[in-house]
């Protein structure tokens, strides 16, 4: 490295402008703190102790290059990944708007559903967890018209910093506190055929959906349109959303080892239920006086992951319609249909399917579990089959890291599809 480069790193200047260009990784990450971190990651504690720590480790590390490509195609082609999917060939870009359609309606339908029960904590008027939800879905409707891109930005990052000092404060108090479970409390192993049902579950949402990294990427085309973006703030930013959401997810592993491991309290096997446990569990470690305080800080942390959900998937199927159709409308036409129509298929769920809420939830996390092996080799080619240069390219580790995670997650999808079917 020469001594002019080494300069650049060091200067305050080039380290505050790396700062001010954070905005689709910490997206990224708001977007998968909500299903993943506060409810599987928790629960995989609360059950199994420290034993998935390993687990939900590897599954970051390995689907990290896939994830990565997103900004790599971006930045190197001023394309998105959709763009890619679509050059690749018609069918792939057909698979990804169904199955992205469906992720769309069901986890914007669970999201709205996680947060209305939260806000019932502190609103002042009670309401129907229905009325509740399409109060929420306004608000993120009313946010993302007015502001879209910049208002989402600064919403999501004010998120994470406070979910990240509330979520470590309370690590460091169940710490000092020591875990809950008795000396002879016997923990269910996770080496059992039982476990890999759970296990699949937390995989497909660990650290997000797959198709979270096409969405990176049209925040990321975004971004370039209000600012200037180099690669190198580019996968800067990009890291710090991704690594950092490995890093609560552990956190939050380690609420559940050391607050509800063992405590006696039967887990909810409802969404909403939980969510109203995972409030107690914070309250319990800080304090009764923060219960209020929690679920507040809760509520926006899921109410961030609705809005940034609802936001990208849309942005998602409008970039599909738009590259289906040869004379498509506006851009942000298509943008603001997507946004309404898939918050109100989702409120639709929520009308009349409310009580299999949590079956299609699951059905989502297994659909997004059993797509990820494919849509991962799909980034990897777009990514190996494109000439990226400096530090886009594809180096021999990271291609080699490729290849170890494709055999993890095909091997993984071979051994739920013996699980489910063939056992």
């Amino acid at each position: 490295m020469n001594n002019s480069m080494t300069a650049e790193r060091r200067s305050p200047t080039q380290f505050m402008g790396l700062i001010r260009s954070l905005g689709p990784g910490i997206m990224m990450a708001t977007a998968a703190v909500g299903g993943s971190h506060l409810v599987s990651s928790t629960k995989a504690g609360a059950i199994y102790g420290w034993q998935l720590a390993a687990i939900i480790l590897l599954v970051n590390l390995f689907k990290y290059p896939f994830f990565r490509a997103g900004v790599q195609y971006t930045m190197g082609t001023s394309k998105s990944l959709i763009e890619g999917y679509s050059d690749m060939g018609r069918g792939y870009l057909w698979l990804f708007t169904l199955l992205t359609g469906v992720s769309a309606v069901v986890n914007t339908a669970a999201l709205l559903l996680f947060s209305a029960s939260l806000l019932s904590y502190f609103s002042p008027v009670e309401l129907s967890l229905t009325a509740n939800s399409v109060v929420i879905a306004l608000i993120c409707l009313g946010i993302l018209l007015a502001g879209h891109y910049k208002a989402l930005d600064r919403l999501s990052k004010t998120i994470m910093i406070v979910l990240v000092i509330a979520t470590v404060s309370a690590v460091c108090i169940a710490f000092s506190k020591g875990a809950v479970a008795p000396a002879n409390y016997e923990t269910p192993t996770m080496w059992s055929i039982a476990s890999i049902g759970f296990i699949v579950i937390m995989m497909g949402w660990m650290p997000a959906p797959i198709e979270i990294s096409s969405i990176t990427s049209m925040w990321l085309k975004s971004q370039c349109k209000d600012q200037k973006v180099t690669a190198r703030s580019a996968l800067f930013d990009f890291n710090v959303g991704y690594i950092g959401t490995a890093i609560l997810a552990i956190f939050f592993l380690a609420l559940g080892a050391l607050v509800l491991h063992g405590n006696g309290q039967e887990l909810s096997t409802s969404g909403i239920g939980f969510s109203h446990q995972l409030v107690s569990m914070y309250a319990t470690t800080i304090g009764e006086w923060s219960r209020y305080l929690i679920a507040i800080i809760a509520f926006f942390c899921i109410f961030g992951s609705t809005i940034t959900v609802i936001d990208g998937y849309s942005r998602a199927m409008a970039e599909s319609q738009r590259l289906m159709q040869s004379k498509p409308a506006s851009q942000s036409t298509l943008l603001n249909g997507w946004m309404l129509l898939i918050s109100v298929l989702a409120v639709g769920i929520l009308f009349f399917m409310i009580t299999e809420l949590i079956t299609m939830l699951n059905f989502a996390m297994i659909l997004a579990f059993m797509t990820t092996p494919v849509f991962a080799l799909l980034n990897y080619r777009l990514v190996a089959g494109t000439n990226l240069t400096g530090e886009l390219a594809l180096t021999p580790r990271m291609k080699a890291l490729c290849w170890v995670g494709l055999a993890y997650l095909f091997g993984f999808l071979a051994v739920f599809i013996w699980w489910k079917w063939l056992l």
